[in-house]
């Protein structure tokens, strides 16, 4: 039990906290102070809900219908491509952090639905907590296997929360225009190069 539960921490935490597209959005967020609470409690939720998904078995069903793959890479994208389009966007706007926190708040219901948009509309969530958690946790018998999906979901929440809520002490950084500069391109390439390995494969079906 106590080991299943640690690597199940250990395995979780470090998929969970590679750079990527929603990891930026968290961060972000937390440093304009925009909603932290419901947008780490959001992003926690639904890794917990398909890290369930993985343990009890779903992951066998996603790689048996490629379809699903395929819509979520196409959709994901795209959505990707259009975050990524306006976080360049934004790199172009003079703003320190008085400015950006008074003004550059989203409203509960566009940060929810961002949320679930830059979470459900990317394939590496389900392939990385349905897919390979869920096979990774058949190493372990039935009766211990869920203790294995409770430390993937713990290392979630604690690192969704630490990042929502620790990102607000990097305040003094972000008072500078530049700093926001950086970040936002930062955001740009991240999104940019995930819709781009989302669609590299198919890129390469067609130049064959």
């Amino acid at each position: 039990m106590q080991t299943a539960f640690i690597q199940g921490m250990a395995i979780g935490g470090s998929l969970i906290m590679a750079v990527g597209a929603q990891n930026a959005f968290v961060l972000k967020q937390g440093i304009k102070r925009s909603h932290p609470l419901p947008i780490a409690l959001l992003c926690s939720f639904i890794d917990a809900l398909m890290i369930t998904a993985g343990v009890l078995g779903l992951g066998h069903l996603i790689t048996s219908m490629p379809m699903i793959k395929h819509l979520a890479s196409f959709g994901g994208a795209l959505f990707l491509l259009w975050y990524g389009a306006n976080a360049l966007r934004d790199s172009f706007k003079v703003k320190g952090m008085e400015l950006e926190v008074a003004q550059g708040r989203d409203t509960l219901r566009k940060a929810i639905l961002t949320t679930l948009g830059i979470s459900l509309l990317n394939p590496h969530l389900y392939l990385d907590t349905v897919v390979l958690l869920g096979s990774i946790s058949t190493q372990f018998d039935d009766d211990v296997r869920h203790w294995f999906g409770a430390g993937a979901i713990l290392a979630s929440f604690v690192w969704f929360f630490s990042l929502s809520f620790g990102a607000r002490l990097l305040g003094p950084v972000f008072a500078k225009p530049v700093a926001w500069k950086v970040l936002d391109r930062f955001i740009w390439l991240t999104m940019w190069s995930i819709a781009a390995a989302l669609l590299w494969p198919y890129a390469k079906m067609l130049l064959q």
